[in-house]
């Protein structure tokens, strides 16, 4: 029997429609779109057309597919294309007058790689990217997963309401974009919490109380299987996929030595090439199973140090021309100054991706061919692929046809590896994350302590005002009580305080976070008002319109799911 590689793609942009543009804001989300979800979409349709089904897992987190189903994404991304199309063309002018016909030919490269774009977008997708991907799950070719809603740190969640909520709402909104309910879920930030007693991290917030672990409350929604980083199985230090953009707080943090899980099995030895259930509370019969990152092939394609995206002849990423921001060099030396890099080659590029191709598979080949395993599982962030290694998409392609005809490896996605080869053993995992030391510090420290103090407030507010109001029933109060608990998933989002831990755009992630919280404060002062006195005034309505008009995703929320 074959062995299998599983391959899943974490596709998620925090909320970012009408909250800002550039540098942080809108055209993260274009540019993902640009160059990674579009790109990785026509190559699994081109693969599936040929007969070789790619057979990759995608994570499209809810609210990265609310903003895609978007009228207001749809017309500002044409809008972007086309202002991307006319800098190439500015610089293909410029570049030509001055001589250098080279980089001339490369601006009209990316020229043509925008209007492709475009035409794809309208023509081919229809202006409907989840419709595309929906479509190539009802083919076949790959199988879709699903998120917490925006991305909540589920672990540190002080309500089981609130875990609930962003279980719920990511449940329901797949099945809206989606039209079947996801088996797979992605926990943010691969963290995991078990049943245990758990108190708040903040002295003197609430008292310490007996939880589920989060495999229970993925259990109540019929999720099969979600995945962890290897050190929860193994224990040891993390392997982390940023180590040098966590600044200040690597020196902060204590070196972590994670506990390994404890394992009810038959004599199995607990390993990431093979898939276990995950251990429930009060002896209940184990549900959801988990999949485990596999350390060795995670290094190849995460790290800019020794994996294949350093290599000289790729794209430099940081490295771009304004106004219009294309790139035209290469890396070069992974080391060097970014006025030393040389000229892009897309020849040499393109042969570097299929020689890197065949060098991805011989090391799954070489893991899988050791006693006792049975699958290599390798997930990423779909934005790897495009958007920071540019020939990412043509690499995975390459890897997928190797893969095709591969005489002991064949790529499977998760349920129908589960289908084939039921888990016989029962994990207990301990508490953790992919995060520096493999604990919570990247989204919990010293600068993000005050974030939780704003969501720790906001859950009991939600809670207690829901609890009090669970006999009434009208439209107003359930469109009060709908927008609190949309600025709450937003409030909850872990991207910012991840922003904030490594400095990417720590200001921004701090406006974003007070924003949602005020937005919240000022709801939940409408709504007691509101219950209290029986009033809802026309400023009212057009405080929530508002708040409705540029935060309104999710029209599935269900206020009983904070209850």
């Amino acid at each position: 029997m074959k062995k299998a590689l599983v391959m899943i793609l974490h596709a998620h942009i925090p909320y970012v429609l009408d909250h800002g543009a550039w540098p942080h804001g809108e055209d993260w989300l274009n540019e993902s779109v640009a160059e990674s979800y579009m790109p990785l979409l026509e190559g699994f349709q081109e693969l599936a057309d040929n007969g070789c089904q790619p057979k990759v897992t995608l994570v499209v987190t809810p609210i990265l597919a609310e903003q895609l189903c978007d009228e207001r994404f749809k017309e500002r991304f044409k809008g972007y294309l086309e202002n991307k199309v006319n800098a190439a063309r500015q610089d293909e002018s410029n570049f030509a007058a001055a001589g250098d016909m080279h980089l001339a030919g490369l601006a009209r490269v990316w020229q043509e790689y925008y209007e492709h774009l475009i035409r794809d977008f309208t023509e081919v997708y229809g202006e409907d990217i989840v419709g595309a991907l929906r479509s190539l799950e009802e083919r076949g070719a790959v199988e879709l997963m699903t998120c917490a809603a925006t991305h909540g740190y589920l672990p540190l969640l002080g309500e089981d309401g609130a875990v609930r909520a962003q279980i719920k709402v990511a449940v329901e909104t797949h099945k809206r974009r989606f039209g079947r309910a996801p088996r797979g879920f992605w926990l943010p930030e691969c963290a995991y919490r078990p049943s245990d007693e758990w108190s708040y991290p903040i002295d003197g917030w609430g008292l310490p109380k007996t939880r589920p672990g989060l495999e229970e409350f993925l259990a109540n929604e019929d999720i099969r299987y979600f995945v962890v980083d290897s050190h929860l199985v193994q224990g040891g230090p993390p392997v982390t996929a940023y180590p040098r953009r966590f600044g200040e707080l690597e020196a902060e943090t204590a070196p972590v030595v994670a506990p390994a899980a404890k394992t009810r099995s038959r004599g199995a030895i607990r390993s990431p090439y093979n898939v276990y259930y995950a251990e429930p509370s009060g002896g209940d019969e184990p549900r959801v199973a988990f999949f485990t990152r596999d350390p060795r092939t995670g290094v190849q394609v995460w790290s800019g140090t020794v994996g294949y995206p350093g290599h000289g002849d790729y794209l430099e990423f940081h490295k771009k021309r304004f106004p219009g921001g294309h790139r035209y060099w290469r890396v070069t030396d992974r080391n060097g100054d970014l006025a030393t890099k040389l000229e892009y080659v897309p020849e040499d590029a393109r042969a570097r991706a299929a020689e890197h191709a065949k060098s991805f598979l011989q090391v799954v080949s070489e893991t899988l061919r050791q006693p006792g395993t049975e699958v290599v599982t390798a997930p990423y962030d779909a934005e790897l692929y495009g958007h920071w290694w540019f020939e990412g998409p043509h690499w995975l392609k390459h890897v997928l046809e190797l893969a095709h005809n591969h005489p002991s490896v064949v790529p499977m996605t998760p349920m129908e590896f589960l289908d084939e080869r039921k888990p016989v053993d029962v994990v207990s995992l301990p508490e953790g994350s992919w995060g520096l030391g493999g604990e919570h510090g990247v989204w919990f420290n010293k600068d993000t302590r005050w974030t939780w103090v704003r969501i720790y407030d906001a859950e009991t507010k939600m809670r207690e005002l829901i609890d009090a109001t669970s006999d009434r029933a009208d439209v107003n109060l359930d469109r009060l009580l709908g927008q609190m608990g949309r600025e709450l998933l937003l409030l909850e989002s872990s991207d910012w305080q991840f922003n904030m831990a490594t400095w990417n755009a720590r200001d921004y992630a701090e406006e974003r976070l007070e924003e949602h919280y005020d937005a919240f404060r000022k709801l939940h002062e409408i709504a007691c008002d509101y219950v209290g006195t029986g009033r809802f005034s026309q400023r009212s309505d057009e405080v929530l319109k508002g708040f409705e008009a540029k935060d309104g995703v999710f029209e599935t929320v269900r206020p009983e799911w904070w209850r």
